[in-house]
């Protein structure tokens, strides 16, 4: 469970974050992912100036270096200009929040985190990836209906469902090997 939870940590602060980059086996002060391009693909991108937000509709796939995101959509959020200037100097923060919905699944090095939707907020620094939440590495795995990350605290939390005799669910095997599973 740590090292799940470390990966989503580091994943997704890779991911969202312009100040830092952090892979399963680099501290978190590297930031050797900041400068590779970001490329985003979608049916549709609309606009929208007055709201600061782009919107990615349809077959969505963002890519930067070997960090995947795809879905259904993604609203990207982003600072004003006077939002901009009120930053510390050589904050680089350009995101403000950023949604993912329908057929969430963020891929990295291995790493797989799947749900029905993925928030993302730079000025609290958390991530919450939502519905029918699955995240494995190999073949470990946990599942619950949320994940909620505090990237600054490192610090987890799943949830189970709502519904009666819903559980949060851990499958770890040592070596990464599934005895059930026929080679």
């Amino acid at each position: 469970m740590k090292n799940i939870i470390r990966f989503l940590f580091l994943f997704l602060l890779t991911c969202l974050s312009s100040t830092s980059f952090a892979a399963e086996e680099k501290p978190a002060a590297d930031n050797s992912n900041n400068n590779m391009p970001i490329n985003i693909e979608a049916d549709r991108m609309e606009s929208m100036k007055k709201e600061n937000a782009v919107i990615f509709k349809g077959n969505v796939d963002a890519k930067q270096g070997e960090l995947i995101i795809r879905s259904d959509e993604m609203t990207v959020y982003y600072l004003s200009e006077a939002e901009k200037a009120a930053q510390p100097a050589g904050d680089a923060r350009k995101i403000k929040k950023l949604f993912a919905t329908g057929n969430v699944e963020i891929n990295n090095q291995g790493w797989v985190a799947t749900g029905d939707n993925m928030e993302y907020f730079e000025l609290e620094r958390k991530v919450l990836i939502t519905g029918n939440t699955k995240v494995w590495q190999d073949n470990n795995l946990v599942t619950g209906d949320s994940v909620l990350l505090y990237l600054d605290e490192g610090k987890s939390v799943v949830e189970r469902s709502d519904k009666k005799g819903e559980r949060v669910k851990a499958f770890f095997y040592p070596g990464g090997e599934n005895p059930n599973e026929k080679k």
